[in-house]
């Protein structure tokens, strides 16, 4: 038997779910879990089906056989098999809390991608990367070389087949041009103080104004910087009597957390665009114990 993901995005009509169902139990699957969301206000329809194939039939076959159901709905279905691991490229600079978190995730299998290596402009966690058996790959950015050190940042994506690129407190701007190229594939993480507290310190800067919830933002990587649609958010509550320090350590725990549910959410078709926001449905059944470890 094969498992699958089946994601399908399509206009908000009568049927559609009667038609998928009616069509995967003809092909012999059984389905393990579904979700569904009918968005009245862009009248676009969305769903997630997890299924096992008894007869245990290709996915492309699957697709093959679906294109008369999807034509007829204008719909884009596309079928995943849920053994395969998505390829993952992580970025990052001077701050290690979401790539450590990431690598522990990783290591004791809460993550099931494949990371196919680790770009940085720095060196300081080259020794970390080596350690655990994976690609590193230095590359200095400067104002002069900005174009250089992205096209060579392309070139990594395109030779190791990268179909996810993690910023884990990557601190380089990406060009429109690479957002554009990767549109949908670029995950960033930030914490909650934007706009309020730009520039350096901005835990300092909260901590001067009494601030009490420090929080984090997950997101898809657009043109328009750290303003594209949100994957996750999270909060932690604090109080007067705490220090910038802690507010910092508070502040890169939610950072952690969020980044890694947010690309749990994507590795396992679980984020559907939506316009300029997104629709994220529920782990499903033996990914949540996952998602949630550590």
């Amino acid at each position: 038997m094969k498992s699958y993901v089946l994601t399908v995005t399509c206009p908000s009509t009568r049927g559609i779910v009667a038609a998928v169902t009616g069509y995967l139990s003809e092909k012999a699957c059984n389905i393990t879990d579904s979700s569904q969301f009918d968005d009245q206000k862009t009248g676009l329809f969305f769903m997630r089906l997890t299924f096992v194939s008894e007869e245990g039939e290709d996915r492309l076959e699957l697709a093959r056989d679906m294109e008369p159901i999807a034509t007829r709905f204008g719909m884009t279905a596309t079928f995943h098999d849920s053994d395969e691991r998505m390829k993952v490229l992580l970025l990052v600079s001077r701050f290690g809390h979401c790539l450590n978190d990431l690598l522990y995730r990783w290591k004791i299998g809460a993550l099931p991608v494949e990371i196919v290596g680790v770009v940085s402009n720095h060196f300081a966690y080259q020794k970390v990367i080596v350690n655990h058996d994976i690609p590193f790959h230095h590359i200095k950015v400067t104002k002069e070389n900005k174009i250089e050190a992205e096209t060579r940042l392309m070139e990594i994506v395109e030779q190791s087949n990268a179909e996810l690129i993690v910023l884990a407190r990557y601190m380089q701007v990406l060009s429109d041009a690479v957002c554009k190229k990767m549109s949908g594939r670029i995950i960033n993480i930030h914490h909650s103080f934007l706009p309020s507290f730009k520039g350096a310190n901005p835990y300092k800067q909260a901590y001067e104004r009494g601030v009490k919830l420090i929080g984090a933002t997950a997101h898809y990587v657009t043109a328009d910087l750290d303003e594209g649609p949100i994957i996750e958010q999270d909060v932690a509550r604090i109080t007067h009597a705490q220090s910038p320090d802690d507010y910092v350590s508070i502040g890169r725990d939610v950072e952690s957390q969020v980044l890694a549910r947010a690309v749990h959410a994507h590795i396992h078709h679980r984020v559907f665009m939506n316009g300029n926001k997104t629709i994220v449905f529920p782990p499903s059944p033996g990914s949540y114990k996952s998602e949630r470890m550590g």
